[in-house]
């Protein structure tokens, strides 16, 4: 499956891009959902600002003129809220959001609906937005497949979305443009293409599951389908019969409901004036139904968002600072400004060290952990996902390592393990690798590129094995493609998890990522 989103930039509502949104909007059924906004570093008394709203399309075309607007593609359309007058978009929005048309995907959405909400209210659009329904989030159905497939209920699912991704749709999700920043102008094509995939790959995850769903309970939506028909007319111990038959019953009204409201936004007397809530509510009522699919699972694993009072208010801590004992004097803390590197590093000579650099990357900067790794830097990670501050410094200070955090609260306890804590500045992976390769002036040369094992940070046997080696040592715990055994490749296995490599495709594209990024062919 290939995410190829056709991605719409709406930056006016006098655009043919809005044009395109509307259309789409009163002609889908379902709808994936994100939002971007720069990221903060510290605590603030108001929400962030949203700089851009992703809408996925999911296009029922049937027509010449829906066929444009699908163009073979889920269009994706990326709402510039720092360029358009927000009360413009205020309403089209609102009724998206809660239309019974519309089902909406999102990934833990409900903080994205909160600073939307209050971006705009900062404009002026009181209430903002309060609610999402019918609502789906992508893990509720994984996790519904996940317990049919185990037999037993599972504890509840923490996979982020990346890793569902390349669960269901095996596309690799990159999330390195994440914390970039989204209110600069213009955004880059890279960052266009992050936001709508993110918001494309909710509805390509949706169509697989609900394929899987339909699976496992097909003859439940066949059943909720014939309810539609006018020609039968069943009654209520037949309905209650069939499987889940109080779920019918409520699809059926909903079903029934729904076909009464467009009936009724057909044809208006002349001199009825409608209420500006309800206009806007018939114009999605118009639109095509949920197949039967969509409306069954809806219904069945759907929820809604609706904000309280205490969402719309930032949560700042209440910890307030502990003041010393009567005669002791609390030690400095370090503050932003201190977090330069002073040196040497621990694994210098003149301290005892081997000379070899060495770093430990907290949970924060797992990433650049393997980055560092791939250009055969000794780079390790704490062996618990969620290891205690001292368990970190008594680890650093142990391997002659320089920790590497994200986290200003490490600085503190620079005092304890001196010249072995260094906060990274950048948040991209690439631009940490830099910044770490120049602060500690690293010699990096393109025979050191792919010589340790991304997985466990272990050193390469140096004699590469043959294929039919290869196959021998991966018995039990490594599966090597077939597609492989022809191409006369050679093998690399590590020396400490035994895991195998191979010059593929992949491997060389990693090799001149970072010849590329390290600048090594200048």
């Amino acid at each position: 499956m290939d995410l190829s989103p056709s991605i719409h930039f709406v930056s006016s509502t006098n655009s043919p891009e809005f044009t395109l949104l509307t259309r789409a909007l009163t002609r889908s059924s379902v709808i994936g959902l994100d939002a971007e906004w720069k990221p903060v570093r510290t605590q603030q008394s108001s929400f962030p600002t949203v700089s851009i709203l992703q809408i996925a399309c999911q296009v029922d075309g049937d027509d010449d003129e829906d066929a444009h607007v699908s163009n073979n593609s889920p269009p994706v359309f990326l709402l510039d809220l720092s360029a358009i007058p927000l009360p413009s978009i205020y309403e089209i929005l609102r009724d998206a959001f809660v239309s019974p048309n519309i089902l909406k995907l999102g990934f833990r959405f409900k903080q994205d609906l909160v600073y939307l909400s209050s971006t705009f209210c900062s404009q002026g659009c009181e209430p903002g937005f309060d609610r999402v329904e019918p609502f789906l989030d992508i893990t509720s159905i994984y996790s519904y497949l996940q317990h049919m497939h185990q037999g037993r209920r599972l504890p509840k699912q923490s996979k982020s979305l990346a890793a569902i991704c390349q669960e269901v749709l095996g596309i690799s999700l990159s999330k390195e443009l994440q914390c970039s920043d989204w209110s600069q102008r213009p955004l880059t094509e890279e960052q266009k293409l992050y936001a709508a995939v993110d918001s494309l790959c909710l509805i390509q995850i949706f169509d697989v599951l609900k394929a899987r769903v339909a699976n496992i309970v097909g003859s439940t939506v066949c059943n909720v389908g014939k309810l539609q028909s006018p020609s039968i007319d069943l009654g209520l111990k037949q309905i209650l019969d069939m499987p889940n038959g109080s779920d019918n019953i409520l699809l059926a009204k909903f079903i029934e409901a729904t076909k009464m409201v467009q009936a009724i936004s057909t044809d208006f007397p002349q001199g009825i004036t409608i209420h500006e809530e309800v206009a806007s509510t018939v114009q999605f009522a118009k639109k095509k139904q949920m197949d039967d699919a969509v409306l069954w699972i809806a219904r069945k694993y759907g929820d809604k968002i609706l904000l309280s009072d205490s969402d719309r208010k930032p949560k700042m801590s209440k910890k307030k600072g502990k003041k010393p004992p009567a005669g002791l004097m609390a030690k400095p803390r370090q503050l932003d400004g201190d977090e330069d590197w002073q040196g040497p590093p621990p694994w210098d000579v003149s301290l005892g060290g081997d000379g070899c650099p060495k770093f430990l990357c907290d949970v924060m900067v797992e990433g650049l952990a393997k980055h560092l790794r791939c250009v055969g830097i000794d780079a390790a990670v704490p062996p618990l996902k969620k290891p205690q501050t001292r368990d970190l410094i008594e680890q650093a200070s142990k391997e002659k390592r320089v920790l590497v955090t994200r986290d200003a609260k490490l600085l503190r306890h620079g005092y304890l393990i001196e010249n072995q804590v260094y906060r990274v500045k950048s948040l991209l992976k690439n631009e940490q690798l830099i910044e770490v390769i120049e602060t500690f002036k690293l010699e990096i040369s393109e025979d050191q590129l792919m010589s340790r094992c991304t997985k466990c940070n272990g050193r390469f046997i140096q004699k590469p094995l043959t294929t039919e080696e290869a196959v021998e040592a991966a018995k039990g715990f490594q599966v090597i493609p077939k597609c492989l055994f022809n191409k006369n490749l050679e093998f690399w296995q590590c020396m400490d998890c035994k895991q195998l490599y191979w010059e593929g495709t992949q491997y060389r594209n990693a090799v001149q990522k970072f010849i590329d990024i390290c600048k090594l062919n200048e």
